[in-house]
């Protein structure tokens, strides 16, 4: 019984600890643009749809930046597991792209900004769809292509690289049997190199998720960004409203968790097979 209360217990000690070390800092500190109380932070976060020093209400922000992240990262993955595979069964695929791509991965997304800014400016969906008034306007106007190519470009290398590594250990016995019984190219694809390479590609898809949000706030910071959470934060700071740079820390990191939470229940679901076939 002890044991069974010090497990259920124990997930929530270090948030216990963190929330009263926050309380008592800010009360030995005294100064909210430091150090906000913690009952500050939380009635922000309690009042999502109220407005904020004029940037919007903090779930607007948040449904922005949502929107701005799902569309790059899903480029990034429609282009990542395609070349991934192609590279991972292809020795001369691998060959050909492989020494190309180490040139820009270790570059940061970051290193990018002028050269995107050069290339794109504030060019939106809005100028690809030619939308030029109402809601559907403002909407696709907040989506420029210098912000989804740093988040893109921030998800495509990891992804790639356990697409890459799913696909080359996949075991030869597995796809040389599949050969011997009749099976087609196509289906070697589609029935075996890829359910055996799925939970690399899922980890992948993960670790880049997770990448992705660590871009936006920098893609929010470029030019033509007038509203998301990375928005907020940096114009909260300016005002030195910290209480609400605080709570738009918090809201990306409770929409991030939930979303690799997400990728987490796939893997638990769906390749429960692969962890028991490897003890």
């Amino acid at each position: 019984m002890k044991k069974n209360v010090i497990s259920l217990s124990l997930p929530f000690l270090a948030p216990a600890l963190f929330a009263l070390a926050w309380a008592f800092l800010s009360q030995r500190i005294a100064n909210q643009v430091i150090l906000p109380g913690m009952d500050q932070v939380a009635g922000l976060l309690a009042h999502p749809t109220h407005d904020l020093i004029s940037m919007g209400s903090l779930i607007d922000n948040v449904l922005v930046s949502l929107t701005r992240v799902l569309i790059g990262y899903s480029a990034a993955a429609l282009i990542a597991v395609p070349l991934g595979i192609v590279m991972g069964y292809y020795a001369l695929a691998f060959r050909f792209f492989n020494g190309f791509l180490n040139l820009f991965r270790p570059i940061p997304p970051l290193a990018w900004v002028p050269l995107v800014m050069a290339w794109f400016g504030v060019s939106s969906l809005a100028t690809l769809t030619g939308v030029e008034t109402g809601q559907l306007f403002v909407t696709l106007n907040n989506i420029t292509f210098a912000m989804l190519f740093i988040i893109a470009i921030g998800a495509f290398f990891p992804i790639l690289t356990s697409t890459i590594h799913g696909v080359r250990h996949v075991n030869p016995t597995l796809i040389d049997s599949a050969r011997v019984l009749g099976a087609s190219e196509a289906q070697v694809f589609t029935r075996v190199l890829l359910p055996a390479a799925m939970p690399s590609i899922i980890t992948g898809m993960r670790i880049g998720l997770g990448i992705a949000w660590m871009c936006l706030v920098s893609a929010e910071m470029l030019p033509g960004s007038l509203s998301g959470i990375g928005y907020m934060i940096t114009h909260a700071f300016t005002l030195a409203a910290t209480d609400i740079v605080i709570a738009g820390m918090v809201s990306i990191g409770v929409v991030g968790a939930l979303m690799d939470r997400l990728f987490h229940r796939i893997e638990t679901q769906k390749f429960s097979w692969q962890r028991q076939s490897n003890p």
